[in-house]
Order: structure tokens, then C-alpha cells, then sequence
């Protein structure tokens, strides 16, 4: 059973999560419910993982490192094509990417970057942490206003559209343990609230050079885990375990 002391809501401190965190702050039912603890995307699923955490925001590859895990809201990091946050920028066309060079920020995307490499570009490229490459994932907020500066960019998100015709999801909000179910309603009602205020996370934000805040949160992110994303995110995990 669940212990009375505060539930610690791993967080990423992503622009992408700026709508939830304001209404997860915003909330009184859970001011006296939940602490939050913020981190980057990779680093809040291990705190999952390592019971740090009771839930969080998590990259959904990090789900097959969590047992007995369970999806805990009706909200996620995804998008429905192009999401403008998730890259392999390369100094060459695909077709001739022969090592590729992860994000150690990421857990998701470095494996949809391999699942597109072998199964939709059908290339079979030698993968490293750090070194030279001639491509690389990159994501989150250090991508902004960055589409200009690479000779090829490949969107994650689009290239995931073509291959399987499906959305995707890149987090979900995800438990290591059975939780109140009166938090979880507050929870998932928080999230809801910030979403529905984009204005005020737009307004908030400082500009960045060839970077649209406005088209990125309300067209090319998708918060909403819609049964089309649940098939994405087992197609996901079925294709990660074959690499």
C-alpha cells in the first residue's frame, strides 16, 4: 500500500512540459499531495526506475526498465507528424549516415532514430555516445532555432508518420507503484488545466531566433493519449526489442 508522506512527480524541464507543470503548480489539491523534482527527460524515467521517484513524465523506451508500470493520465509528449523538437542532424543525406551519434538526454528518441534507420531507411549504421559522427540526435529545447544550421535535418516525429502512418507519443506519465486514486484524479485534472492554457505558457516564454513558441504548442505538439498513440507505443516497444 501506498504511504501517507508526499508522491514525487519526476518532471523534465522541457519547454514541451511547460503546459503541465503549470497546471501540476497551479493545483491545490496536490500542494500538500506532491513534490516535484525536475530533471531532464532520461534522467527523470531513472529516478522512476530507481524508486527515486513514485512517477513521472517518462520516455516511453524507459517503460521496459519499470515493472509492473502503469500509464496513470490522459496526457502525453507527442505529436501527430512533425513534432520540431526531435532531430537527426547530419552532415550527409541518410542514405549515407554511417555512425550516428545518440543524445545522452534521450531514451525515446535515440531508439525511434534506430527503429527509422533500420526498418524505414534501411540502413545499418554503426551507433556511438560521444565522438565524431556524421549525423546525431538531438532533442528537446537545445534544438531550437538549430533546423538552419545543418546541411540535412530529419524530423523524428514526420519521419515516424510516413513509416507507420500512426502519431506517436515520446512520454507518458507513468507509476512504479499503486497510487491514491483521489491524487490520480486531481493529477490528471492538473494536467488537463495546463494544457488548456497555451497563452499563458506562450506568454511566459523568452523568444528564441527562427523558433515559433506559438506554432510548436499548438500545432506541432499534441498532448492528448488517444488510442492511435497506445498502438504507436507498442509498435514502438515491439520494434525497439528487435534492435
Amino acid at each position: 500500500m501506498f504511504s501517507p508522506q508526499k508522491i514525487k512527480v519526476a518532471v523534465a524541464t522541457y519547454t514541451n512540459t511547460i503546459p503541465f507543470l503549470t497546471g501540476l503548480r497551479d493545483s491545490i489539491a496536490l500542494h500538500a499531495a506532491a513534490e516535484f523534482i525536475m530533471d531532464y527527460p532520461s534522467a527523470c524515467a531513472e529516478r522512476v526506475i530507481r524508486g527515486e521517484a513514485d512517477l513521472g513524465i517518462i520516455p516511453i523506451q524507459a517503460l521496459l526498465d519499470i515493472p509492473n508500470y502503469s500509464i496513470v493520465s490522459d496526457y502525453c509528449i507527442g505529436s501527430d507528424g512533425a513534432v520540431d523538437s526531435v532531430f537527426i542532424f547530419s552532415d550527409v543525406p541518410i542514405e549515407q549516415v554511417k555512425v550516428l551519434r545518440l543524445d545522452m538526454q534521450s531514451k525515446t528518441s535515440n531508439g525511434l532514430a534506430r527503429i527509422l534507420l533500420k526498418y524505414f531507411w534501411r540502413q545499418s549504421v554503426d551507433v556511438v555516445m560521444a565522438g565524431e559522427a556524421d549525423a546525431h540526435v538531438l532533442i528537446g529545447d537545445r534544438t531550437f532555432g538549430q533546423k538552419n544550421s545543418h546541411a540535412y535535418v530529419y524530423d523524428l516525429g514526420a519521419c515516424w508518420k510516413e513509416f507507420t502512418g500512426l502519431p506517436f507519443a515520446f512520454a507518458v506519465w507513468a507509476a512504479n507503484k499503486e497510487l491514491p486514486e483521489s491524487f490520480l484524479k486531481d493529477f490528471n485534472i492538473a494536467l488537463g488545466m495546463g494544457v488548456s492554457q497555451i497563452n499563458r505558457v506562450i506568454a511566459s516564454l523568452p523568444e528564441v531566433d527562427n523558433f515559433d513558441y506559438d506554432d510548436y504548442l499548438r500545432n506541432k505538439l499534441n498532448f492528448d493519449l488517444t488510442d492511435q498513440k497506445r498502438q504507436a507505443i507498442d509498435r514502438y516497444l515491439e520494434l525497439y526489442r528487435t534492435l
